[in-house]
């Protein structure tokens, strides 16, 4: 790899680990949870979404994830891009715990996407799911991980709007307020 990769893929570490860092700042979630994150190699490259699958790029980017998620005890699911129907790569003891349902397939550079396909490579025991129900989200690339989030997602607001050539768009989830007016609700849980 040449030295002015290098240090292209040196920088998208380091913004990649203060977008982890202000979300989560904000965000207070909790060993056990589940991140779901998007992200388009393309637009971290400045290309159109789909169009220059970079394997670097998003081995780069899922591994700096990876590696802060997994010290905290969260849970990274990598989302697919559409050819595989926007399905979700994570570690098999998540879908356990969640109840959610492995499906069959393994994703690859242009089906799957390169983020994906890194997660796949380095998870201990990943598998593919279809649906989750993340509490919170990080969308580098208009990738459109709001599917994966749970019922009430809250935007997140970051000071670092970019990864690369990529927009970066987090959210949070929180509880569903019931009961009208006269319901008194947890502050903690907000």
């Amino acid at each position: 790899m040449d030295a002015m990769k290098e240090m292209e893929l040196t920088e998208i570490c380091g913004s990649t680990r203060e977008v982890l860092a202000e979300f989560l700042e904000q965000a207070h979630m909790k060993a056990g949870q589940v991140l779901v994150v998007g992200c388009s190699s393309s637009e971290i490259d400045s290309f159109k979404i789909g169009s220059h699958s970079s394997e670097e790029i998003g081995r780069a980017v899922c591994e700096t994830l990876w590696e802060e998620l997994k010290a905290r005890g969260i849970y990274l699911a990598a989302q697919c891009c559409e050819h595989l129907n926007r399905a979700l790569i994570l570690e098999e003891e998540a879908a356990l715990r969640y109840g959610w349902e492995p499906v069959n397939v393994v994703p690859q550079l242009k089906a799957g996407g390169s983020f994906a396909t890194a997660a796949y490579a380095l998870f201990d025991r990943p598998v593919a799911v279809e649906h989750i129900k993340a509490h919170g989200g990080i969308d580098i690339g208009d990738t459109l991980i709001g599917m994966h989030l749970r019922d009430v997602a809250v935007p997140v607001r970051i000071k670092t709007k970019e990864i690369g050539g990529a927009r970066v768009v987090c959210a949070r989830t929180r509880p569903k307020f019931i009961g009208g007016e006269r319901a008194v609700y947890d502050a903690g849980r907000l």
